[in-house]
C-alpha cells in the first residue's frame, strides 16, 4: 500500500510506502512489548520500566502482573525493589496509582503535573475557600520527615484550614505534592491504609524533570506500539498529539485495517500475526486493558462491558490466543483456594487444558498459604 504525505524532512509531497498491519499483527506486537509472548528474564525494575509502569490501584495487582510476565518471579522480588527504592508506588498516569521505576518518576511527573493539577476541578463547590498557595506549603511541612496516612493528613489540614472541605484538602495535596506510598512488611508490601511520604525525601533527590512530552511518547510506543495519539492519550490521560507530530520524522508510520494512522519505533518488535501465544492471566486494572482508545486488537467490543463494571472497576482477565477471552476471580475459604474462570464463549479443549494448568500455578502463587487448590471453568452464559 502506498500513502502520500508532506514530509517534515524537507522533501515535499514525498510518496512513501505505508504498511497495513492486521489486528492480529497489532495484537502480537502489543504482547511482545508487554512480555506476554513468553515470560522473560528481567529484574523487577527493568520489567516495570519496559512496561511503562503498572497500574497499582490495589497493592496485590502488580505482583500478579509481574508473575505472569517475568520468568522465575517471586513475591519477595517486588517487595525488595520497593524497599530498596528502585520502584515506587505513586499517583501518575490518569491520576491513578501506578508502580514506576524510581529513576523515571521525576520526568514522568513533570510531564503529567498539569494533568494532575487540572484534576482538582472535579472538586467543584467542595473547593470553596481553598487557597492552594497556602495549603501546599502547609501540607509539605506536615509531611516533612513524617509519612502519614491520608486520614491523618486530612485531619491535620482541617485543623489549619477549618473553613475548607477535608476531601478537597486531601485531594489537592495528592495531586499537587509529589508523594510516594511507603512500603511495609505487609503481605503485598502495603497495608490497606498506607502512609504517604514526600517523594523527594524518599528518593533522596528533588522531583524535577524536563516537561517535554516527546520522551513519554517514546516510552509509550516502546511498551504499547504501534498506536495512535488517541491511544496514548487514553493511557496517560493527557493529549500527546503535538509530540507525535514532532517525532513523526523519526518514527515508522503504519495503518490499521480501517486505514487509521499508527506510529511506532523503527526497531521495535512486530512479530508475525501467527506467532503462538500462551495462556496468560492478568490482574485487575492491568494496563494492557487500559492503554488504548481502540482496544479491538485485544478484546471484542461486545465483551468490553463484561470487563469494566458500572463503578469502573476493571476485572481480572485471561488471554487465549492473545485475546481477552474471559474474567477470573479467586474464592478463598479457610485453607482452600479456588480459581474460577468465566469465559465469554466456548473454549476449545486445548485452551481449557492450558488455562487449567496456568491457572493452578496462578492460584498457588496468589494463595500460597492455602493447602488445597482448584481451578473451575464455568460454562459461558
Amino acid at each position: 500500500m502506498l500513502d502520500t504525505f508532506s514530509s517534515t524532512r524537507g522533501v515535499p509531497n514525498c510518496v512513501v510506502p505505508v504498511d497495513t498491519l492486521t489486528s492480529r499483527q497489532l495484537n502480537r506486537a502489543t504482547l511482545a512489548r508487554q512480555l506476554l509472548l513468553a515470560r522473560e528474564k528481567a529484574t523487577v525494575a527493568d520489567a516495570v520500566e519496559r512496561l511503562a509502569g503498572m497500574q497499582a490501584q490495589e497493592p496485590k495487582h502488580p505482583f500478579i502482573g509481574l508473575w505472569t510476565r517475568v520468568e522465575g518471579f517471586r513475591r519477595e522480588d517486588l517487595y525488595a525493589a520497593l524497599h530498596d527504592r528502585d520502584v515506587v508506588r505513586v499517583t501518575l498516569f490518569r491520576g491513578t496509582l501506578h508502580l514506576t521505576r524510581a529513576r523515571d518518576y521525576p520526568a514522568q511527573r513533570a510531564v503529567l503535573a498539569p494533568l494532575l493539577h487540572q484534576a482538582v476541578k472535579v472538586l467543584g463547590s467542595r473547593a470553596d475557600g481553598l487557597d492552594i498557595d497556602r495549603v501546599l506549603p502547609a501540607a509539605r511541612t506536615l509531611l516533612a520527615g513524617d509519612p502519614r496516612t491520608f486520614n491523618d493528613i486530612r485531619k491535620q489540614l482541617v485543623e489549619a484550614f477549618p473553613e475548607v472541605n477535608d476531601r478537597a484538602l486531601g485531594y489537592t495535596t495528592r495531586m499537587y505534592v509529589p508523594l510516594v506510598m511507603i512500603p511495609t512488611d505487609d503481605r503485598w508490601a502495603f497495608p490497606s491504609v498506607a502512609k504517604f511520604g514526600l517523594a523527594d525525601e524518599w528518593l533522596g533527590r528533588p522531583v524535577t524533570g524536563d516537561s517535554a512530552m516527546e520522551p513519554l511518547v517514546l516510552e509509550y510506543l516502546s511498551a504499547f506500539g504501534p498506536a495512535t495519539p488517541a491511544d496514548a492519550q487514553s493511557w496517560a490521560g493527557v493529549s500527546m498529539k503535538a509530540a507525535f507530530e514532532k517525532l513523526r520524522p523519526t518514527l515508522r508510520v503504519f495503518r490499521d485495517e480501517r486505514g487509521r494512522e499508527l506510529f511506532d519505533l523503527p526497531d521495535a518488535p512486530r512479530p508475525d500475526g501467527d506467532t503462538t501465544v500462551p495462556a496468560r492471566f492478568l490482574p485487575e486494572f492491568d494496563n494492557l486493558i487500559l492503554a488504548y482508545a481502540d482496544r479491538s486488537r485485544l478484546i471484542d467490543d461486545e465483551y468490553r462491558p463484561l470487563v469494566t463494571t458500572k463503578n469502573l472497576r476493571v476485572r481480572a482477565t485471561f488471554l487465549w490466543d492473545g485475546r481477552v477471552s474471559g474474567v477470573w476471580e479467586i474464592d478463598r475459604k479457610k485453607t482452600s483456594a479456588t480459581l474460577r474462570l468465566k469465559p465469554f464463549g466456548t473454549l476449545p479443549k486445548k485452551a481449557v487444558a492450558a488455562l487449567s494448568d496456568e491457572g493452578e500455578r496462578l492460584v498457588r502463587f496468589v494463595e500460597d498459604d492455602a493447602t488445597t487448590f482448584a481451578v473451575e471453568i464455568q460454562e459461558p452464559a
